[in-house]
């Protein structure tokens, strides 16, 4: 059996640095399956933030650089193509690229084969995008596995992982023999001495400085005692601090005159020289500083060992050494760590009892033992699940969309409008309003209220209102800023938010809450009448279009219906010189809010029948579409570049108005062309905003019930303005008014 494994790697030359490979070293040191498992396929992730190439054993395949994206997508094809029957991804947040590891999610969203993911750390307290990469790999994984209890109990509570799913297999040790103690210790030239022994990665995090503190007592006592640090500096703390922490330890050693009982080994060692050392010495302390770590491969190795282990009580910890398989302290607790110290030295046949209980509780967790049993979940996921169909017909699924919440909603809007901008879910008040959003405002509240007869969006609909009244100049048209002290920022708004504003008068028009809205709508949107065809910029003719369409479905005006049809003759003429046979579009370039064109298009389809206007709208939605959904979810333009005609498209940065008009775009070709597949393509797009997008990461935040700002490369922009959230919210709404089949908000 083919297996793909996805995780650091260490080449030839590294010793054991890492035990990310501790999986696939499980598997392929069990020999009685080798006749099955000729060798892995292992894609293996650089060192982070490295760029130089590696001498990888035979068994690594591929090699993905920790922080190029396309390397993640091109993984997923060599998997998919490859003889691997399931993939195994050993997961740590700071293993891949992007906000705590993102880019995996595209990746494992590709994969054709089972997916099956270790999980080496599950946090308490997760950050937004954390539970979201969680919480994602919880969906698509068939299997996850944890090495403790605790584990299992956080999947489940913080991170809504089915029971199902999980499964423990405890972290793998080599099969080491039994320690000859004194021997080894012959060996070393540490006769005469009682040893203590901590190894791994050093950083802040491990508390070595806990056992430092707690020395003097100790070699008050026993002036014999060696402490041994044997490890290099993390990575990730040399790039960042360099050797602050080694440096400080070393003063700490320096100022309690312990000179000749600790030493600091730096360097990577052999399994088997480590086992040296786990078994010459006397007590193994791991005195990490606080209980959240699900796992410590350096505190399994000990055990597997046979070492006797005095440790604080981590959550592994906890686990691994009850039933008398070793010792816990309190955290930094120098005090209690002497005392115990102390004790055990003083009392040989306890600390041998320790190694004892140790080493027979390791031969549960040697390779062999846990390889067989990776194997045998790989082989049942395999037999029962032999190809993932991931081009499943996608349907609207109920269960998927969030329940309706305005919270944030409520949070950004005052007694003047809705504020512009937030700090995550916080209203920014130094940035003030805009016209754009109280619009957009606006037209959300109107179809919220129609649709919930939700209280706050009736009375929130007035201050909208007021707030579009406000901004308009006594000749019609409308300044857009506006400070929080209620200061114009500007004398006269885009043609963009011109648009916006008559867009949302239109629907006001057209379905308002009490017959005082219409009148007084309809006061303003006449009163700008006279420069609709003024408008040179072809996204505010779009927009102002659609708010045309709504009046004249409840009024007659043959001025404004010629002033509509010549203003769709505008982008007509604007597709006619800028499309070609592979360029069915407006514009040399795609840029932002760009469904916006064909969108009014079909609005004007709907008053008046036009085939020509018709044909141009689904050619380029069609266009549209086969750019940005080609790859079965939603990706759109990138502002990060935008998309020139003949050269690359930008994948980031992506935002929220052009998911929301992508959606209103597929709502309206349905309406038109009565055809079912625009409602798949709508619930498609809308799905962007809950992760089915190039990062596999939701934008909507369950928590606060904001949109996040942006889809950006490294992940999300966790500021949630007026516009992601209206953004959302008009796409939802748009969603269930499709599900419910009443008449369209039109």
């Amino acid at each position: 059996m083919k297996i793909a494994y996805v995780g650091t790697y260490p080449p030839r030359q590294c010793g054991i640095g890492t035990f990310s490979n501790n999986l696939i070293k499980s598997v392929v040191a069990n020999t009685k399956e080798k006749e099955i498992i000729k060798h892995a396929n292992v894609v293996a992730i650089n060192n982070p933030g490295s760029e130089q190439e590696y001498d990888y054993p035979e068994e690594v395949k591929f090699t993905i650089r920790q922080e190029h994206q396309r390397d993640y997508i091109n993984a997923a094809k060599y998997i998919n193509l490859s003889d691997s029957q399931v993939c195994i991804l050993n997961h740590e947040f700071g293993i891949f690229g992007g906000d705590d590891g993102v880019y995996i999610l595209p990746m494992l969203n590709r994969l054709k084969v089972p997916l099956v993911v270790t999980f080496h750390t599950v946090l308490e307290e997760p950050s937004f995008v954390q539970k979201n990469i969680v919480h994602e790999i919880g969906r698509i994984a068939q299997k996850i596995i944890v090495m403790s209890n605790k584990a299992v109990y956080l999947l489940k509570k913080s991170y809504d992982v089915p029971s199902e799913k999980i499964t423990i297999i405890e972290h793998g040790v080599p099969d080491y023999p039994k320690p000859v103690h004194k021997e080894i210790k012959k060996k070393y030239n540490f006769d005469g001495r009682k040893v203590l022994l901590t190894f791994g990665f050093l950083s802040r995090n491990k508390g070595i400085e806990t056992v430092i503190n707690a020395l003097p007592e100790v070699v008050d006592k026993h002036p014999e005692l060696l402490y041994i640090i044997m490890g290099e500096t993390h990575p990730n703390v040399v790039k960042h601090a360099g050797e602050e922490y080694r440096n400080y330890l070393s003063l700490l050693v320096k100022n309690h005159n312990l000179q000749n009982n600790v030493v600091f080994l730096r360097a990577f060692v052999t399994e088997d020289v480590l086992f040296e050392y786990l078994s010459a010495c006397d007590i193994y302390v791991t005195p990490y500083l606080n209980e959240a770590q699900i796992t410590s491969g350096t505190l399994s190795y000990a055990i597997g060992a046979g070492a006797a282990v005095v440790s604080t009580p981590y959550w592994h910890a906890q686990e691994l050494l009850a039933e008398g398989r070793g010792c816990l302290f309190d955290f930094k607790d120098t005090k209690q760590l002497a005392k115990i110290l102390n004790k055990l030295i003083d009392n040989p046949r306890e600390l041998s009892k320790l190694r004892d209980n140790a080493f027979e509780y390791g031969k549960k967790i040697r390779w062999p033992i846990i390889g067989k049993q990776y194997l045998s979940l790989a082989i049942s996921i395999k037999d029962n699940l032999s190809l993932i169909d991931k081009e499943e017909k996608l349907i609207i699924d109920t269960s998927l969309i969030p329940k309706f919440n305005l919270e944030h909603i409520k949070r950004l809007t005052d007694d003047t409008g809705i504020i512009q901008h937030a700090r995550y879910g916080v209203p920014n008040l130094k940035e003030g309003y805009c016209l754009d959003d109280n619009s957009r405002a606006l037209l959300m509240a109107l179809m919220s209220y129609r649709q919930n007869k939700d209280i706050f969006a009736l009375e929130s609909i007035r201050i909208y209102l007021s707030y579009i009244q406000y901004m308009q100049r006594d000749e019609g048209t409308f300044r857009n800023f506006l400070s929080f002290n209620r200061n114009f920022l500007d004398d006269e708004g885009s043609e963009d938010s011109f648009g916006r504003t008559i867009w949302a008068l239109g629907y006001l028009i057209h379905r308002p809450p009490k017959t005082s809205y219409r009148e007084f709508g309809k006061e303003l949107f006449e009163k700008s009448f006279n420069h609709f065809d003024k408008l040179t910029s072809l996204r505010g003719i779009a927009n102002t279009i659609i708010g045309m369409t709504y009046y004249l479905k409840n009024f007659s005006h043959d001025a404004m219906m010629h002033k509509m049809m010549n203003m769709a003759k505008i982008l007509a003429e604007a597709y006619k010189n800028n499309s070609s046979k592979d360029w069915q579009w407006f514009e040399p370039s795609l840029t932002y809010d760009n469904a916006i064109f064909p969108l009014s298009l079909l609005h004007v389809v709907e008053i008046i029948e036009d085939n020509p206007l018709k044909k141009i709208a689904l050619k380029t939605t069609k266009f549209l579409e086969k750019t940005t959904m080609n790859n079965g979810f939603l990706s759109l333009i990138g502002s990060n570049g935008w998309y020139e005609k003949g050269k690359k498209r930008a994948i980031f940065d992506q935002q929220a108005i052009d998911a929301m008009a992508t959606v209103r775009l597929f709502y309206q070709a349905y309406k038109i062309t009565k055809d079912k597949c625009y409602i798949e393509k709508m619930f498609q797009a809308y799905l962007w905003f809950l992760g089915e997008n190039e990062l596999r990461i939701p934008l909507y935040d369950y928590e606060t019930c904001g949109c996040c700002d942006g889809l950006e490369i490294s992940g999300v922009n966790r500021n949630q303005g007026a516009e992601s959230t209206l953004a959302y919210l008009i796409s939802h709404m748009t969603v269930l008014n499709t599900l419910e089949f009443e008449s369209e908000y039109q």
